[in-house]
C-alpha cells in the first residue's frame, strides 16, 4: 500500500468517544488539487497501532463542511469493528462508494461505547488497499 502524506488524515491517534481525525482532506480549490468521486474507486485504509481496550470500534468516513471536521457532517460509509478484531497491527478498509457526494473536508471518526484505540489512517486507490499481506501456514516441518 502507498500512504501518501497528502492523504494521510491519522497518524498514530487515539481515538475515543466520536472523536475525528486530526488532519482532513480538502476537496476544494487548494493546490495540488484532489478530485475524488469519478475514475478509479477509493477508501480508507485504518490500521490499528494500539489496540482497543473495552468496546467495538465504529469506523466511518465523514465529510464536513470545515477542516476541524465539526460542522455539516454528513457520513459516507461505516464499519464496526469487533473489540477481539481490534489489535495492535490489525488492518481494515472502508471503501467510499463510487460517485458520493461529499463536503469540501473529507477525513474519519471513530467511535467507541468506552475506552480508547490508537491508529493511523489513509485515503488510497481500493484496488491498492486490497494488497494486504495474508500470511498462511508453511505446510512443512524443518
Amino acid at each position: 500500500m502507498y500512504v501518501d502524506v497528502f492523504t494521510r488524515v491519522s497518524n498514530n491517534q487515539a481515538f475515543g468517544a466520536a472523536a475525528v481525525s486530526t488532519d482532513s482532506i480538502d476537496l476544494g480549490n487548494v493546490t495540488p488539487k484532489r478530485k475524488i468521486g469519478t475514475g478509479e474507486p477509493m477508501a480508507f485504509v485504518f490500521v490499528c497501532t494500539v489496540a482497543g481496550t473495552v468496546a467495538p470500534t465504529l469506523l466511518e468516513v465523514i465529510s464536513a463542511t470545515d477542516a476541524a471536521l465539526t460542522a455539516g457532517i454528513l457520513v459516507h460509509a461505516a464499519r464496526t469493528i469487533p473489540l477481539a478484531e481490534m489489535v495492535a497491527g490489525a488492518i481494515f478498509i472502508i471503501p467510499l462508494p463510487p460517485g458520493t457526494p461529499t463536503q469540501r473536508h473529507l477525513g474519519i471518526r471513530a467511535t467507541t461505547a468506552g475506552g480508547t484505540v490508537s491508529g493511523t489512517a489513509w485515503l488510497t486507490a481500493q484496488d491498492l488497499s486490497s494488497i494486504t499481506p495474508e500470511h498462511y501456514a508453511r505446510n512443512y516441518a524443518v
